[in-house]
């Protein structure tokens, strides 16, 4: 298998069905579908039983779990997946009836090089334009370097390596219920991605989705915030970064119980960041 396309839900049986007639449009075989329910309450199981009964034309699993949050969802389709390579669509969104087909051709011509982690082709809003606006073809370069060097913005269709989802699981940190996925991408900096300027997932941003709540979500679940923006500011990117990450450190320290670890950057660079952080607070975060 090459493949695992991972979908985690949570109360989406009304978009799910859309999901599924792309892939089974896919002129591609090698790949298989988890589906992770994080405790949904409608009626998502009913739905996908009836897929299986209308007849997969592909390999899919339904696992349900107690409502634990999306990261949890992905550890767990991650102990699950037998492709190479892990691919997240989320229930809202579908793919291009090519997008398998492309994404393997393109790892075909990496993949026995240990140095690249993945492929990453477009994502883009459903009737509009590529998310980010890409100015290149093609790009070989470090997930921190595409985003802190390059400076290239938006959501993108990351498709990794399922090995190292192995090796950097998120967090389950008891009581939260969220962890940014920039944790798991930054910490790919040793690794290649190949980036391509081709369209290949459909997307939108839903007023129940997480972008829309993003930061009551991080207040919510502060200690996995706090630790991405920890290691963010460790890592090689502008000083300009490090402290809007070292802001932020402290904007989420606040809801904590005060035990974890502080970021890096020295004594000038935290003190400015707390500084920024508790002016921020006072101006739009305590109103939040």
């Amino acid at each position: 298998m090459q493949i695992t396309l991972f979908t985690p839900t949570y109360n989406r049986a009304y978009l799910l069905e859309r999901l599924f007639l792309c892939l089974q449009k896919q002129n591609f075989d090698s790949f298989e579908w988890i589906i992770v329910d994080d405790g949904s309450t409608d009626d998502t199981e009913e739905l996908v039983k009836g897929f299986i009964k209308a007849g997969v034309t592909f390999p899919l699993k339904y696992i349900k779990q107690e409502n634990q949050g999306k990261h949890i969802a992905i550890n767990r389709g991650v102990k699950e997946a037998t492709g190479e390579l892990f691919f997240i669509v989320d229930s809202d969104d579908y793919l291009a009836d090519d997008a398998l087909i492309f994404i393997s051709k393109e790892w075909d011509k990496i993949s026995d090089n240990e140095l690249y982690g993945g492929v990453v082709p477009n994502k883009c809003i459903i009737g509009g334009t590529s998310i980010g606006n890409p100015q290149y073809d093609q790009l070989d370069c470090s997930t921190i370097d595409f985003r802190y060097k390059r400076h290239e913005k938006g959501d993108k269709a990351e498709v990794i390596r399922t090995s190292l989802f192995r090796k950097y699981p998120f967090p389950e940190t008891k009581g939260e219920k969220f962890c940014p996925e920039a944790l798991f991408f930054n910490r790919l900096k040793e690794y290649k991605l190949r980036y391509f300027n081709k369209d290949v997932y459909f997307c939108e941003y839903l007023p129940d989705g997480l972008s829309a709540r993003i930061f009551k979500i991080r207040k919510d679940s502060p200690v996995n915030a706090c630790l991405c923006y920890s290691e963010l500011s460790e890592c090689d990117i502008p000083i300009k970064e490090r402290l809007k990450a070292c802001i932020n450190f402290y904007r989420f320290y606040r809801y904590t119980d005060k035990k974890i670890m502080t970021p890096g950057g020295g004594w000038l660079l935290n003190t400015l960041a707390k500084l920024l952080s508790n002016v921020l607070y006072i101006l739009s975060d305590r109103k939040k």
